[in-house]
């Protein structure tokens, strides 16, 4: 092993430069030359690889995105492009590849890799936490202290007004940021895409005559379709008469400082990812899994994502709301 690449990619996630930083610095302490591939996948396509040294990775671990761009680069899934940029990274002698991104990054990988790219190790990053295989993933607590911020703030105004709330925050397939910030947020009711609740049930809840709270706050994960919110607030007020006041936080989310957390794990991610390669470890993913570092398979491409597995913790935050 004596010169890799390092790209992220898919979605931007707080903690991807900790990651950054540490791979690079790693690799140069053990003598190997360190390459980016800039805006994911697309710097292969394109064939552009820029030099990293360790004055690259100054002052940056306390950012959040990735100084490395990054870009969900679709031609990269044609496996005729896949072999041009095998091709590619074979005539510069690369001999390997760290991929800090999602699901879809991996596939990526795992293709580009069993059609003669270079050796490929993952680090798991996006602020939804559902990558199979890992506890948690780069991105998600700062994500998810941005978002109870956000939430603390709204319930200043709903106490403050006699006003109810409905908050959306990110979480296409798996509810895991809804439900930590619906938790810590004291959200009277929180809506996963793994447990729908029907209007007419969350209606009912909403009117139980032991119900004593004038305002309250009810947290959503954006599921399928982001903005949905806004029509259940009107569907939940016709069944219920009460105004719903709808705060959606979007992208404000994934981005700002990392967490104290997420700028440690990044960090030990990255530093593991590149002694693996140096070992010959390859085609494998840094996971977290007991609060330990281990390396798995990448997830399976035809299975879906890590999704919350049971009830318990909504059972809990309906019980502790009441």
């Amino acid at each position: 092993m004596k010169k890799i690449v390092i790209l992220t990619s898919g979605g931007d996630a707080p903690g991807m430069n900790a990651a950054v930083r540490a791979a690079v610095r790693t690799a140069l302490a053990e003598g190997l030359e360190v390459w980016a591939s800039h805006s994911g996948y697309q710097g292969l396509v394109s064939e552009t690889l820029v030099p990293l040294d360790s004055s690259a990775m100054a002052n940056c671990i306390q950012l959040g995105g990735t100084i490395l761009k990054t870009d969900r680069c679709q031609a990269f899934f044609e496996k005729t492009v896949r072999q041009r940029c095998a091709h590619f990274l074979k005539s510069k002698l690369i001999d390997g590849l760290i991929i800090i991104g999602g699901d879809g990054s991996f596939r990526g990988a795992t293709l580009l890799q069993e059609e003669g790219g270079p050796a490929i190790v993952g680090i798991p990053a996006t602020i939804d936490n559902d990558i199979e295989g890992t506890d948690y993933t780069i991105g998600f607590d700062t994500a998810r202290n941005t978002a109870l911020s956000a939430i603390d703030r709204i319930r200043d105004t709903a106490s403050s007004h006699n006003r109810n709330f409905m908050v959306e925050v990110m979480g296409r397939h798996a509810g895991f940021l809804a439900l930590d910030v619906g938790i810590a947020g004291g959200a009277e009711y929180i809506l996963i895409p793994e447990y729908p609740l029907t209007i007419d049930k969350l209606s009912r809840k909403m009117l139980e005559p032991s119900r004593k709270k004038m305002s309250s706050i009810i947290v959503v994960a954006e599921g399928e379709n982001p903005g949905h919110t806004l029509d259940l607030a009107k569907k939940l007020s016709d069944k219920t008469g009460i105004t719903y006041k709808v705060c959606i936080l979007g992208h404000i989310q994934r981005g700002g400082s990392p967490s104290a957390l997420d700028r440690k794990l990044a960090s030990l991610m990255g530093h593991t990812a590149t002694k693996m390669l140096i070992n010959g470890i390859m085609n494998k993913m840094v996971a977290l899994q007991h609060d330990q570092l281990i390396l798995v398979d990448f997830p399976d491409p035809q299975q879906p994502g890590r999704r919350v597995p049971d009830k318990t913790l909504l059972d809990l935050n309906d019980i502790i709301c009441k």
